[in-house]
This record gives structure tokens, C-alpha cells and sequence, in this order.
């Protein structure tokens, strides 16, 4: 094999279209494998690419690296990356708001340090490592959203990071199908702290009882952030506008905070964050600053305009019951001159409960306040039929399956007037997305 002078690799990518020259590409075995795209990750720029011992090698003309497996070469390599630039590590997961709670973070940290975050949602045994190697070398602090659906996988991945800082946001229901019960999933949640450093702080929902009880036994620093006066960050007063909220905390009395976003949950959200902000030591105006003009990945309930200039909250990325029933409250409490419109696909994920959990929805949909209700897909006719026991007027109940989702659109499009509001919620897999890119502007 061609033996190579020193080349420098600037990035990390597993995907061959998409990548930086200079990239070193990582082939690994997914719906396909990896390996067929190496020329085109070379093709588009890749400096070299990892390739696995048991594939005979065919490309002599680039530079690869033959390792046993390119995936746990991806993390091993990550591993000693981290500990070259050796950067203040804060991970965060939870059932609900990690995504958001990751950009706040990165938004108050990003004030006084150099900050590198989670790009999307690379959350995973994949995604983690990509989002360590892909640091700048200047890097003061990384913020590592880490996902969870088994046992094991947190384990995994807060170890690999080795994180100074976890945060839990919340225990849902998300994922449930895997775990059974909501205990089973805070067990697992708690596996952030197995790498988090013997000087370390745990920062989690002091609200919630599951959490304060397995918490106790951990012998790290605990911040718990919360609505409770026995919490040691908590917010004092919250007034929501209709596109901010507003609220004020116990640690910073005089001063007055600004989110730009709907939905009181997220202001816990929040919390987590001022909480890790207020460990690294950002000042309370650079926080103040920070959440103003935070950066939410896209999908996180964005507001986006319609072709009639009708008012849409989209939060098509992900959901679950505690999530849905929020955001659901929120828009119902939404001012508007029109109607309201709830657009609600499946929630994956959910097993045995999934019917129960769907018909839950029902408690938060009020005819008065939300007029008609678009479902989508096959779990959402556990919610069509538990509205229709409630007395919900059902000529205002639209149900579709999955595949759908262009005659949604059309239904809805129809519907709409330049004065109502519309929610978005679904998960992905339900690709509620294809029907906003249809109706927005």
C-alpha cells in the first residue's frame, strides 16, 4: 500500500456528501455501508478516510487508514482529541427541552468563552464523537447533547465526553416503549453521571421526585433548578407575551430575564442553563444577553409564516406526551383575532402505552380555544376517538394516515385565514415538516 506523507485533516464527516475539503471521512455500516461512498468523499474534497481491515482495499490512489472498526476508531480517536484540547465539557439529555436547553447554554457560554455545541441533533454513539473531533482547537467549552433509547447508550457516551457539568432536564415519557415505566427511564437518564468528573456538578429538575431521589446518592455537586422555593435556582415571577416570555429569578432579584420563545416550560429550560452559566461564572447581564438572542435549532418550536399570513409554531422535530400536552397549552392561551389549529402527528416510541398516552392529548384540547384539529397517523386514532367520547365537535376532527400528508396540506390550505394561529407538533418519523414546507410562506 502507498505509504503517505503527513496530511492534515481539518474536519470529520460520515456523510460523503456533505463535507469539508480536507475532511477525514468515516465510512460506517448503516442501511448501507460506508465504504461504497469513499470516492465520493474523495471526489468532494476528503483529505483520507478510515477504512476496515476486513474490506480489501481498492482505492490506492488516497490516503486511508485501516483500523479494525471505523466506528469505535471514530470514538477512540474523539477520546484523545478531547483530551488534547481539554476543554470545560458540559453534557446535557432529558426527555424533553435538551435540544434547547443545549443552544441556551452554548448562547450563555458563548458570552466569555470559546464554545462549540451539538450540531442538529448529533446526539448519539455517532454524533457525540463527530461533534468532539469537529472542535476548534481554541476551544474553552463544548456542549454535548447526548440521546438516549436503551440502557447502556448514556453510560457510553458520558463516559467517552467525561463531562465537568451534566444536566437532566426532565423525565417524560419519551421512549417509554424501551423502558416501561417513567423510574426506569430516570435510572437510565442517570447514567450521565457515570463519566461525569469526581469534581463534577450535576445540575438537574429539582421538581421531580425521581430525579431528587437517585441524585441523593451521587457524590458529585448538585444544583437543582426548578419552580419550587426549595430549589437552589428558581424563577419568581413569569409573564408570557405572545412571542417572549418574561420572568425573574431568586439568585438575581433586580434583574429581569427575556426568552424568545412560547411556552412556560421553557423557561425551566432556561433555568438549566443561567445554572450552568452561573457555575462557569458568566455574569448575570452576559446571561441576560445571551437567552435574548439565543440561536434554537431549527424545528425547535420555530414561528414561521404562512402564504396567507396566517401565524405557524412548528415543532415538527420531536414529541412526546409532556412535550405535545405543553405546547398545546401554550397555543391554547395564545392570543389571536382567528382560530386556532392543531396539526398533530404520531408520537413514536411509546409501546403498550401509545393509545393511552395519544388519548392524554385530549385533556389540552379545548373546543373553545382550539377549533379544529388536524391528526396524523395511525396512533393518533387512539386521540380521534377520545375526543370524540369528550364531546369535541368531530366535524372539526380531520384524521389522516402517514402517507397522507399532501392531502393534509391541501385540507389545510383551504382552511386557513391570514388571522389564525396553527401548531405543528409531531415526531419525526411522521414528517409533519413535508406539510409545513407547503403551507408556510
Amino acid at each position: 500500500m502507498e505509504q503517505w506523507k503527513d496530511v492534515e485533516l481539518t474536519s470529520v464527516s460520515f456523510d460523503s456528501r456533505h463535507l469539508e475539503a480536507g475532511a477525514l471521512f468515516v465510512p460506517l455500516q448503516g442501511a448501507q455501508d460506508g465504504h461504497r461512498f469513499v470516492p465520493n468523499a474523495f471526489a468532494n474534497g476528503a483529505g483520507a478516510a478510515l477504512w476496515a481491515s476486513d474490506h480489501e482495499i481498492v482505492d490506492h490512489e488516497h490516503p486511508l487508514l485501516v483500523v479494525d472498526d471505523p466506528l469505535k476508531a471514530l470514538q477512540k480517536l474523539s477520546k484523545y482529541y478531547l483530551r488534547k484540547i481539554n476543554p470545560i465539557v458540559v453534557a446535557v439529555t432529558g426527555s424533553n427541552g435538551k435540544t434547547t436547553t443545549k443552544d441556551m447554554i452554548a448562547s450563555i457560554l458563548s458570552t466569555q468563552l470559546n464554545v462549540t455545541k451539538t450540531h442538529a441533533n448529533f446526539n448519539n454513539e455517532i454524533g457525540v464523537p463527530v461533534t468532539l473531533l469537529n472542535m476548534e482547537a481554541n476551544t474553552e467549552a463544548v456542549v454535548v447533547e447526548m440521546g438516549m433509547d436503551r440502557f447502556g447508550q448514556l453510560d457510553f457516551l458520558s463516559k467517552l465526553a467525561s463531562p465537568d457539568i451534566a444536566v437532566i432536564t426532565m423525565i417524560g415519557e419519551a421512549h417509554i416503549e424501551f423502558f416501561g415505566t417513567r423510574d426506569r427511564i430516570a435510572d437510565a437518564k442517570m447514567e450521565i453521571t457515570h463519566g461525569l468528573s469526581e469534581d463534577g456538578t450535576l445540575v438537574y429538575n429539582g421538581d421531580e421526585p425521581l430525579l431528587n431521589d437517585r441524585a441523593a446518592k451521587i457524590d458529585q455537586r448538585l444544583v437543582r433548578f426548578g419552580r419550587h422555593l426549595d430549589d437552589d435556582i428558581y424563577a419568581t415571577s413569569v409573564s408570557a407575551g405572545e412571542r417572549s416570555i418574561d420572568f425573574q429569578v431568586n439568585e438575581w432579584p433586580d434583574k429581569s430575564f427575556t426568552i424568545p420563545m412560547v411556552g412556560e416550560y421553557n423557561v425551566n429550560n432556561a433555568l438549566a442553563a443561567m445554572a450552568v452559566g452561573q457555575l462557569l461564572h458568566i455574569t448575570p447581564d452576559h446571561m441576560k444577553s445571551a437567552l435574548a438572542n439565543v440561536e434554537l435549532t431549527e424545528n425547535r418550536a420555530e414561528w414561521v409564516a404562512g402564504k396567507k399570513g396566517e401565524q405557524i409554531l412548528s415543532d415538527v422535530y420531536n414529541s412526546n406526551p409532556t412535550a405535545a400536552k405543553q405546547v398545546l397549552k401554550t397555543i391554547s392561551a395564545m392570543p389571536t383575532s382567528g382560530r386556532r389549529f392543531a396539526v398533530l402527528g404520531d408520537m413514536l416510541e411509546l409501546g403498550e402505552a401509545s393509545p393511552r398516552l395519544h388519548a392524554s392529548l385530549a385533556s389540552q384540547i379545548d373546543p373553545e380555544k382550539i377549533q379544529e384539529v388536524y391528526l396524523v397517523g395511525q396512533q393518533m386514532a387512539a386521540l380521534k376517538k377520545q375526543l370524540e367520547e369528550d364531546g369535541y365537535p368531530m366535524d372539526a376532527v380531520h384524521y389522516y394516515q402517514a402517507d397522507q400528508l399532501d392531502q393534509v396540506a391541501t385540507d389545510l390550505q383551504a382552511m386557513l385565514r391570514g388571522d389564525d394561529l396553527v401548531l405543528l407538533k409531531g415526531s419525526h418519523g411522521i414528517h409533519l415538516e413535508r406539510v409545513l414546507d407547503a403551507i408556510k410562506k
